[in-house]
């Protein structure tokens, strides 16, 4: 708003110099920037992210598996381990050894981290595989990818704001810049001598 009524005020004034008025200009463009083209940036990368992620899930969803897997004893100093896939953290899972077959059939055993507080031999758990039964990742859902989509479209405006206000400071000071520059060279033409009684007669 300052921007728009600058423009209205050096309009007609007789003391309005080139510089003020491009400085309300670049100030006015600035504002219109954050109004207009820093939203629709954001909106863009969020709906390019919000399309990639999404296939990601529908990828995922395809080549991952739950399958269930079966404890077949405990090692060692098992203990219990924070759950990496946990939002909260407040997730904690057991180092067990198991058994599950793969979706292709192959059997399979190995040590993995179960969801179980106090694991048994007999206990079944539920695994993430791929096809070959090799252990992978719980498939990102639809909603977690829809919150990193409107995260990554609200952090593009941010950013084209925040570049769009640091390039408006920059020309600001280097228009102040050469406007005292201007006003030193002004000074001294007028020479050391102005203001006194006389000089100049």
């Amino acid at each position: 708003m300052r921007a728009i009524g600058g423009l209205w005020r050096w309009r007609h004034n007789p003391l309005r110099r080139t510089t003020d008025l491009v400085e309300a200009w670049v100030a006015l463009t600035a504002l219109l920037v954050f109004l207009l083209v820093a939203p629709a940036v954001g909106c863009l990368v969020g709906a390019v992210a919000q399309d990639t992620l999404q296939e990601a899930v529908r990828a995922q969803r395809l080549s991952r598996h739950e399958v269930t897997a079966t404890v077949a004893r405990r090692p060692q100093g098992s203990l219990l381990e924070a759950d990496p896939e946990s939002v909260s953290g407040r997730g904690s899972r057991t180092r067990v050894v198991a058994d599950w077959t793969a979706p292709d059939g192959t059997p399979h055993h190995g040590t993995v981290l179960a969801g179980l507080r106090s694991p048994h031999r007999g206990d079944h758990f539920p695994l993430w595989t791929d096809t070959h039964g090799r252990l992978v990742n719980r498939p990102l859902d639809s909603a977690t990818a829809t919150t990193h989509a409107v995260l990554a479209g609200l952090g593009t405006t941010l950013l084209t704001a925040g570049l769009v206000e640091g390039v408006r400071r920059l020309v600001v000071r280097g228009m102040v810049r050469r406007r005292y520059a201007r006003w030193d060279q002004a000074w001294d033409r007028a020479g050391p001598d102005w203001g006194r009684t006389g000089t100049g007669s």
